[in-house]
């Protein structure tokens, strides 16, 4: 082998390390990023986050009324998207329950029919009992509870993510 081959050789081998150490940088550039951002949510411990929804005087012993609160993670730009709503039931002078508005089935925002003393969902026909259990149609649960707690007479609710089922 003549020295201009063994020169070319060598610069072949180094163009092609470059080009594989650049690549391997690139590509961590990028995914670093995207990684962090699927791992996150397994080091952060969420805290629980507490609604204010009224004073403990203004709910009815066996009432179910709708309460307006924020969504406990609402992006910066989320505006009036970032509201959200649940149904509290006062039962007794201390117990309190509250329920999502959104039906198992696809998310469709229940109404409660004080007559008949049912939650029913608009969309596809889903019926709920007063307690939350399903009475008829397609969702395939209960309606999503939420914690609720009474502290110095103020009703707090602890709002979670929209349940879905998405017809699975």
């Amino acid at each position: 082998m003549s020295s201009e081959s063994k020169a070319e050789i060598s610069r072949r081998k180094f163009l092609n390390r470059l080009s594989m150490g650049l690549g391997i940088f690139g590509a961590a550039v990028v995914g670093t990023p995207v990684l962090a951002f699927f791992l996150d949510p397994l080091w952060k411990k969420k805290k629980p986050v507490w609604r204010t929804v009224g004073q403990k005087n203004d709910f009815k012993i066996g009432s179910t009324v709708e309460v307006k609160l924020v969504d406990p993670a609402p992006l910066p730009w989320a505006g009036k998207i970032g509201l959200t709503a649940a149904w509290l039931q006062r039962r007794t002078e201390n117990e309190f329950v509250a329920f999502s508005v959104n039906c198992q089935h696809l998310g469709c925002p229940v109404r409660w029919k004080e007559g008949a003393r049912l939650f029913m969902c608009p969309c596809h026909g889903g019926v709920y009992y007063e307690n939350g259990k399903v009475a008829g149609g397609p969702p395939p649960r209960p309606l999503q509870q939420y914690a609720v707690r009474v502290q110095h007479g103020v009703v707090q609710v602890q709002p979670g993510p929209i349940p879905m089922d998405y017809g699975l």
